[in-house]
Order: C-alpha cells, then sequence, then structure tokens
C-alpha cells in the first residue's frame, strides 16, 4: 500500500489491478479523493492506494531509467549525467548511498522506483523517466 502524499506524476508503482499486477505511471492524483490516476499499460484507472504498491529498486529498474552501471572495488556504481547511486556489490539495495553535486544521501532500507524519481527530481530539478 502506497500514500497518495508519496506519489507524482510520472512515478512509476504497480497496481493491483482485479487481481493482476501490472507496473504503471502515475498521471494524476486526488488528494481530496486520496486516489491516484495510473497508466496500467491497458489503460487509465484511479486507484485507491491499498491497490498501489512500491516497484522494488533494483539493477534492472536503474538500467531501465538509463542509469549505467560500474563495477568498483567495494560496490556498484550507477551513473545518469553527474547524479551517482552506489551499493554494496552484493546487490543489497537497502543500503544506498546518492549524491548530486554537494548533496548527499545515505539510505539504509529499500527504496521504491517512485522513491527514488522523488528524490532525482528533488535533488536535480529534472524528472527520472524510464527510456
Amino acid at each position: 500500500m502506497l500514500k497518495i502524499g508519496s506519489l507524482k506524476s510520472g512515478g512509476i508503482i504497480s497496481v493491483n489491478d482485479e487481481g493482476i499486477m501490472r507496473e504503471g505511471t502515475v498521471v494524476s492524483v486526488s488528494h481530496e479523493e486520496n486516489q491516484a490516476l495510473v497508466d496500467n499499460g491497458v489503460q487509465e484507472f484511479w486507484y485507491n492506494p491499498e491497490e498501489m504498491f512500491a516497484v522494488p529498486l533494483d539493477d534492472s529498474q536503474l538500467l531501465k531509467l538509463g542509469f549505467t552501471r560500474e563495477e568498483t572495488g567495494g560496490g556498484v556504481k550507477y551513473k545518469k549525467d553527474s547524479f551517482r547511486l552506489v551499493t554494496p556489490k552484493n546487490g543489497d539495495f537497502s543500503n544506498i548511498e546518492m549524491w548530486w553535486r554537494e548533496d548527499r544521501r545515505n539510505f539504509d532500507t529499500p527504496l521504491g522506483v517512485h522513491e527514488l524519481q522523488n528524490l532525482y527530481l528533488d535533488m536535480t530539478k529534472a524528472h527520472l523517466d524510464k527510456l
């Protein structure tokens, strides 16, 4: 279940579409109705928070978002322009360090793709969309 307040237009989430889990993109958010309009790949439909879930951030999702992958001595560095994200070499995406210019942030809990998109927008003032 996702909180409506954490969703922004363009956010990539997963929705329960009548028992079928689909990845979709947030089109619009209605705080008054506590729903989000999501393009689930088949149609645009309004979903309640209990029908929406985070897409776990992982290697494949970062590559779909246009990051390049580079092995380093102690981990894996993902790069997109001047934005950097580092994870341990063991693929543990619950321990992330990210930075853009002088803004550095560390996370010790798993992030969803929509959360990374929100952080990227906050740090760079640019949207992060799938290629």
